[in-house]
């Protein structure tokens, strides 16, 4: 499906520019299918095969995107090693993957699997130089046969729980996402920038929606909120996207309105429930629509809201399934929960993981009997139809007998009008077993909210039981390699004494 579409869009965009990587030089849509042709070739020499694995160690980068096209043009299944998780973490998803051949940058990796050949790109100045180790110049693969089933891409959860596990998607998803996304259309893109990991669900699984849309993509080998900002300015864009952490160190930019930003009318937030202080001010500052994206890594597409609904659905909820995706809201025996109450959150449509690879056990345990994924999520659909998410399931803690979801005391807490972002984590109590510690970012540092005042504010919209009883005012809020929230830090700092 990948190898079809690229071959499509070189013979539609031909020597329009694709990509415009880092350093500044274009890729056309012609030169992505021809130096892929060359890559793809070059892996073949090397021994990999259809079904055998590519694993990608590499920062967002044009070398990432030529060798997950070229191992599509093969069969080959890319997997996309973060390059920000840790040292021990890069060496063990790698292990996971089991690779025939690992493409990695200078310093990423410290071990590969036995048998596994190994290639360290160097940093190359021109497209001449690209994968120079790997190329077989002026070659070609023939082409491969039409497969629903051929597996594509191991796309690696977050692993803010654990170790992360390997969703393994095909064409057959891979087909579905994209005519979700972009229907039977070609051409009609703009010009946007590409600022988090390309191993993540998003580039994997959308990179053929982008390429029939024939636009414009500026890479950036890592995402800073000031280049962001100079990129949609100077580039004139119309849309920002991104996940909330994103949105909103952007929008903490001291210089952020000294921007020529008039050009921007929409903004697309995913990866994450977007608070409603955030949401606000995201409108108020960047004078544009907002739009919510919800899915999972397991899950592949979800649910979202469009920028003619109503204000308050992007805020409140994350909007409705999008077609052919079934919402199921299950209590702990799978079983649908009354309207209105809290479950885990499922989701079930073509565009869902074949399973984790090599991993039946937790592949059995991600579904459940009628086939929908659990995405980990907690939430509820309120009288509209929208799901409305309370948290994850192991960010839940137990206050006194009571349960407390983080995501609903920070959606209070973040409309302060002294800060800028919060997160809410548990710290043991020796009297009610766990109490809330809200870790907030101020607005203004020489005068930060206190826990008073977050508790009066909050007070008419919160239980008793769900207000903060601690409070840690923190330069930042940690992130993961994902760019989420990195809760794990935060619990382990909440119960650091203060010193």
């Amino acid at each position: 499906m990948l190898p079809a579409t690229t071959r499509e869009a070189a013979r539609r965009f031909a020597d329009a520019t694709a990509y415009v990587t880092a350093s500044g030089w274009p890729v056309t849509y012609r030169d992505l299918d021809r130096v892929s042709d060359e890559v793809a070739v070059g892996m073949a020499l090397r021994g990999v095969r259809e079904g055998d694995v590519v694993a990608l160690v590499l920062p967002p980068g044009p070398e990432y995107l030529f060798s997950y096209v070229a191992a599509a043009k093969i069969g080959a299944i890319t997997a996309g090693v973060n390059d920000r998780l840790a040292p021990a973490e890069r060496d063990a998803v790698v292990a996971l993957a089991r690779p025939r051949l690992v493409i990695t940058g200078p310093d990423l990796l410290r071990s590969a699997p036995g048998g596994a050949d190994v290639v360290v790109t160097a940093t190359a100045a021109s497209l001449g130089e690209l994968l120079d180790s790997v190329r077989a110049r002026d070659d070609s693969p023939p082409e491969l046969t039409s497969d629903p089933e051929r597996a594509v891409a191991i796309i690696f959860t977050s692993g803010t729980t654990g170790l992360p596990k390997g969703a393994l998607y095909g064409n057959r998803q891979l087909e579905f996402i994209t005519r979700t996304d972009v229907g039977d259309a070609w051409g009609g893109g703009g010009r946007g920038f590409m600022g988090t990991s390309f191993a993540h669900l998003g580039f994997m699984t959308k990179l053929p929606g982008n390429l029939r849309r024939g636009g414009v993509n500026f890479m950036m080998t890592r995402w800073r909120a000031d280049a962001a900002l100079r990129l949609l300015a100077e580039q004139h864009m119309t849309t920002v996207s991104g996940v909330p952490t994103q949105l909103a160190l952007m929008l903490r930019q001291p210089d952020f309105d000294a921007y020529d930003l008039d050009s921007v009318h929409f903004i697309v937030v995913g990866g994450g429930p977007i608070t409603p202080g955030l949401a606000q001010e995201a409108r108020a500052r960047f004078h544009a629509k907002l739009a919510t994206r919800y899915s999972c890594t397991e899950a592949g597409i979800g649910l979202g809201t469009a920028f003619d609904d109503p204000e308050e659905d992007a805020v409140v909820s994350v909007g409705r399934p999008h077609p052919s995706v079934d919402l199921a809201v299950l209590d702990p025996d799978d079983r649908p929960v009354p309207a209105g109450e809290v479950g885990q959150v499922c989701l079930r449509s073509p565009a869902v993981m074949t399973g984790y690879w090599h991993d039946e056990a937790q592949t059995e345990a991600a579904f459940t009997p009628s086939g929908h994924v659990r995405t980990g999520d907690l939430g509820w659909i309120d009288d509209r139809g929208r799901l409305r998410l309370v948290g994850r399931s192991k960010e839940m803690y137990v206050r006194g007998g009571y349960n407390v979801y983080p995501v609903e005391v920070e959606a209070v807490l973040s409309t302060h009008p002294r800060v800028a972002a919060v997160a809410v984590v548990p710290r043991p109590d020796p009297v009610m077993g766990e109490i809330g510690v809200a870790c907030v970012v101020a607005r203004d540092s020489t005068e930060p909210v206190t826990l008073a005042e977050l508790r009066e504010f909050a007070t008419d919209r919160l239980a008793a039981y769900k207000l903060p009883e601690g409070l840690r005012i923190v330069d930042s809020l940690p992130l993961t390699a994902g760019e989420k929230v990195d809760r794990r830090s935060l619990a382990a700092l909440v119960e650091a004494p203060v010193v």
